[in-house]
């Protein structure tokens, strides 16, 4: 299935819209873990194991693997979660964007190298910097839309010669030009209900990737109710910190897997 249908399929299968982050930061991980070549894959497995059956997606942060000189523990954790969690896509979230040529490269890196479902980009070069992705027409292409930082709206806020704002021309592109093969959706901070609202209304049912929950104080309600589809659906929720280091101790992937399973059950109780 492409990326699509392969996340259409979860947020009916898991019951869920939660999108467990990935960003694993080797000064919090637990004592047992410190000092192991192989932490960074140890503690995303348990992560994953804990809570592959309540996830409509799994988004790992590059940054944090290759901080850590651990890209090839990121290629093992998703082989991992292809392996034994084959209904939960995977999402790169590497907020990619330059020329096509070296598009190209990142393209590579994340669907063939990496075998990511899906990768977030970043729209600011313009539609020959995102192309080379589309060449992909099973994977999925996430695009930067309004943000869930503050600053954010130094440039998505920008009102256009023709009163729209920027980011509202963002989705709009996305949606109506940008989405050759189906396989594109939004970037939408859920600490910025009305403007999700906004996006929805402009895009239809295109996915929306969420961030912005959890320790960023985004509102689980407010976020549900302004983003989902009429069929209860269309939003992948990210969380990260909040659940990866929910606990510090040996126990740490089962007090993950608490706050996703409260997280998710949170979600549900506005979609529908």
């Amino acid at each position: 299935m492409d990326f699509r249908s392969r996340l259409a399929a979860a947020w009916h299968s898991q019951d869920s819209l939660l999108c467990v982050g990935l960003d694993p930061d080797p000064a919090r991980f637990p004592a047992h873990l410190k000092g192991r070549p192989d932490a960074v894959l140890r503690f995303c497995l348990e992560i994953v194991d804990a809570t592959a059956d309540v996830a409509c997606a799994f988004k790992p942060q590059i940054a944090y693997f290759a901080a850590a000189r651990a890209e090839d523990q990121l290629e093992a954790l998703i082989a991992h979660i292809h392996d034994r969690h084959p209904q939960v896509p995977v999402i790169l979230d590497a907020k990619r964007g330059d020329i096509g040529a070296t598009a190209q490269q990142y393209a590579r890196e994340a669907f063939e190298r990496f075998q990511a479902d899906a990768l977030t980009v970043n729209p600011y070069m313009g539609f020959d910097s995102v192309e080379p992705y589309l060449a992909y027409p099973d994977r999925g292409l996430i695009v930067l839309c309004r943000t869930s930082n503050p600053g954010g709206s130094d440039l998505q806020n920008l009102t256009l010669s023709n009163g729209r704002l920027l980011y509202q021309h963002v989705a709009e592109l996305v949606a109506e030009k940008w989405n050759l093969h189906g396989q594109c959706g939004l970037v939408v901070g859920a600490t910025f209900p009305e403007e999700l609202a906004d996006v929805r209304q402009i895009v239809g049912d295109v996915p929306l990737l969420v961030p912005g929950i959890g320790a960023q104080g985004g509102d689980v309600e407010a976020t549900v109710t302004a983003g989902r589809t009429p069929l209860g659906a269309g939003l992948m929720i990210s969380s990260s910190r909040a659940i990866l280091y929910a606990g510090s101790g040996e126990d740490f992937a089962a007090a993950a897997r608490q706050v996703a399973l409260a997280t998710r059950d949170d979600i549900n109780r506005f979609r529908r």
